[in-house]
């Protein structure tokens, strides 16, 4: 009792300062703007990362039933018939079983049972591509797509789950192995931001804007969707699934198609056979010429316009008037006036730099309007986004041909609310 009553008398004396210094931690908490609550939202055991992750030829689902001197002896024999039926699975030239060991970088044992003299088991085969590929040709050297994000959403109970927490449907993609596949699959874990950068809201999300900066993120040129809807008859019993294929920032559909486990442990391999189904479809999909890249992203890294292609555009806009100053001229109507020549293709022309510029961004639409208004300023080479805050201030760094002062004088013509500071500027509208 008096242990008790010593460990809780400091307690008491220490409430007023644990007051205080809750509400200093309070006050830090709002200055950095809610940083807590960052924390909080991706706090979890959340993150499943990909376990078949390499470029190695996986042929899985085969069966063996064999017998030997013993239970080793029964097992060793399983092991080799099962290299031969992938082999043949593969449509691999004849190749003897000691070949086919020296091509064999690992076995996967899914389901064994093991008698005295007799190996019944389901396998998987995993064949070193390096060492294979030469002998396979054909597919396996066929060009991969161009890096693709995967985007996994379960709709169970008409709750939408991609990364927020663990589900059956995003651990059946972290165990597919996309080695045989010909899709470049970028797959998350799902732990740290990943769960506030994608999420079923981005699946969803039309602004090219946001995708170019969510896709840099990953090194990704395209997204790719795999939507799975999860009906339980009962707790535990029979499970249907409807799968939906979709692609692009538009999330256009390729395909639907149902499935069925007759019970919950049955679960996870109807999932892997979902998974292998969709790659199927994705693969067909890339052989059709449909999962080309979309070409409103095709806008480099951080949504910047190629400089090239800016010049082309000043060019153009430069001609266009110099013919509506030449038609005024010839009516009339105004003095003639010469065009001013086009930044960065004559002599003369002003030190590109880059100008950091934060921008207020109550919404999505403002941030999309901002970074319009700021790409179609004169001058302005091409724009990066640097960080992003919905409902507080974005940072964008600018590629200009002139001055801060300059480009400032521009964005205020643009009617922007312009605030100097050092080498950098803040607009608001």
């Amino acid at each position: 009792m008096s242990a008790s009553l010593s460990l809780q008398s400091p307690g008491a004396a220490s409430v007023r300062p644990l007051r205080r210094w809750l509400g200093g931690a309070a006050l830090a908490l709002a200055l950095l703007g809610g940083g807590y609550a960052l924390v909080a939202q991706v706090a979890g055991e959340r993150g499943i990362a990909p376990t078949a992750a390499s470029a190695d030829i996986e042929v899985k689902g085969i069966t063996v039933d064999v017998k030997g001197k013993s239970a080793e002896d029964a097992r060793a024999n399983g092991w080799r018939e099962a290299q031969r039926k992938a082999w043949e699975k593969l449509k691999g030239p004849k190749l003897s079983d000691s070949q086919l060991d020296g091509l064999v970088s690992a076995i996967v044992i899914e389901q064994e049972r093991l008698g005295p003299r007799r190996y019944i088991a389901t396998l998987g085969v995993v064949f070193d591509r390096q060492r294979a590929g030469s002998y396979l040709g054909g597919a396996a050297q066929q060009v991969r797509s161009a890096p693709l994000l995967l985007i996994p959403v379960q709709d169970s109970g008409g709750a939408y789950i991609t990364f927020e927490q663990r589900n059956p449907w995003q651990r059946a993609w972290a165990e597919f192995n996309p080695g045989t596949s010909r899709i470049d699959y970028v797959r998350l874990s799902g732990a740290g931001g990943d769960s506030l950068l994608v999420n079923f809201g981005q699946a969803g999300r039309r602004s090219r804007a946001w995708w170019r900066s969510t896709l840099d993120q990953y090194g990704a040129t395209d997204v790719l969707m795999a939507f799975a809807r999860l009906d339980h008859q009962f707790p535990g019993g029979p499970v249907s699934g409807t799968f939906t294929a979709r692609y692009g920032p538009d999330s256009r559909p390729l395909e639907t198609f149902t499935l069925k486990a007759d019970s919950a442990e049955a679960l996870p391999a109807m999932l892997a056979q979902a998974v292998e189904r969709m790659d199927g479809i994705f693969t067909a999909a890339l052989n059709a010429g449909t999962l080309r890249p979309d070409p409103s992203l095709r806008f480099g890294a951080g949504g910047e316009i190629d400089p090239a292609i800016q010049r082309l555009i000043e060019i153009g806009r430069a001609a266009q008037a110099r013919k509506a100053a030449e038609a005024a001229a010839a009516a009339g109507a105004v003095p003639r006036i010469e065009a001013e020549p086009v930044a960065g293709v004559e002599p003369g022309e002003a030190a590109v730099r880059s100008i950091t510029v934060q921008f207020a961004t109550p919404d999505a639409a403002a941030f999309d309007s901002a970074l319009g208004a700021v790409r179609g300023t004169g001058g302005v080479r091409g724009v990066g986004v640097t960080s992003t805050a919905i409902g507080g201030t974005s940072v964008m760094a600018v590629s200009y041909a002139g001055s801060l002062e300059d480009l400032a004088a521009a964005l205020e013509a643009r009617g922007f609310s312009v605030r100097r500071g050092a080498g950098a500027l803040a607009i608001s509208r």
